[in-house]
């Protein structure tokens, strides 16, 4: 008999969880383990920060559906991964043997490396249910009193689709409320140009994102550093090719959503 142990029950957790006990014989044994009793659709975020979606409509708890295929489920957080004696440590103190490990947690959101950004900060988040539902209820205050806008995403970011989904989501419901004209809107990215996504861009993706944010009116800074958040004010060093500072930007805000940089959780 093996036991396969699968870290994290998000989009790609649940999804190994259930090829796994597919694949596994019937003898072997299949555990997830999550910091989190509930799984939570991830793309969806950016709805809920709109209030287009509700917590309820995006999570469900994990142990009836992993439960109902004979896959085990433990609610606690890993506290470190020991794969020189193939245990994982979890942070009430379990110890769990492993034969073979599967990593699926998703990423330490490293908003620490920017001072004032993320919830703790000065700017909102999509990256977690919890984010995108304090990031609804500043929505909520902001449309009261719209002001300046600033989205995107800072260096080490390494998911920049939904920064571009959110300002595109955010331009039509401020359409919809019909004050989109008195929110200005600047996107603000790490990437070298528009519609890079990390990846070199995809297709046409540069000539397409360009052509639908001028269409919005949405100006952007590419090539950036965001230094420093202040409340209402972004402090953003624009770059060339060769690294060097030409440009210095101080944006101030009524409202910003912007992705931070991803690091491996503690654990491993």
């Amino acid at each position: 008999m093996a036991h396969i142990v699968i870290l994290g029950a998000g989009i790609g957790g649940m999804t190994m969880a259930y090829e796994m006990r597919e694949q596994a014989r019937t003898e072997d044994k299949v555990t997830v383990i999550s910091n989190l009793p509930y799984f939570q659709f991830t793309p969806s975020n950016p709805w809920v920060a709109v209030n287009w979606r509700k917590r309820d409509d995006i999570t469900l708890l994990a142990a009836p559906y992993l439960n109902k295929k004979n896959i085990n489920f433990i609610a606690v957080g890993a506290a470190r991964v020991h794969p020189e004696r193939n245990q994982v440590e979890l942070t009430d103190g379990q110890v769990v043997d492993y034969d073979f490990l599967i990593i699926a947690t998703g990423p330490k959101l490293a908003f620490d490396e920017v001072p004032g950004l993320g919830p703790e900060g000065h700017t909102q988040s999509v990256c977690q249910v919890e984010h995108a539902e304090a990031s609804g209820r500043a929505w909520d205050t902001f449309v009261k009193n719209p002001g300046p806008i600033v989205v995107g995403a800072v260096q080490g970011a390494s998911c920049y689709g939904p920064a571009y989904e959110f300002a595109m989501i955010m331009d039509t419901d401020l359409k919809r409320r019909k004050i989109r004209d008195r929110v200005p809107m600047t996107y603000v990215t790490a990437e070298p140009y528009i519609g890079h996504l990390g990846l070199g861009g995809v297709g046409d993706s540069k000539g397409m994102l360009e052509s639908a944010m001028r269409e919005r009116h949405i100006k952007w800074i590419c090539n950036a550093k965001v230094t420093k958040v202040e409340a209402g004010k972004m402090f953003v060093a624009e770059h060339n090719d060769k690294g060097e500072v030409i440009k210095e930007h101080e944006l101030p805000f009524a409202y910003s959503m912007m992705l931070p940089a991803f690091k491996g959780i503690d654990a491993v």
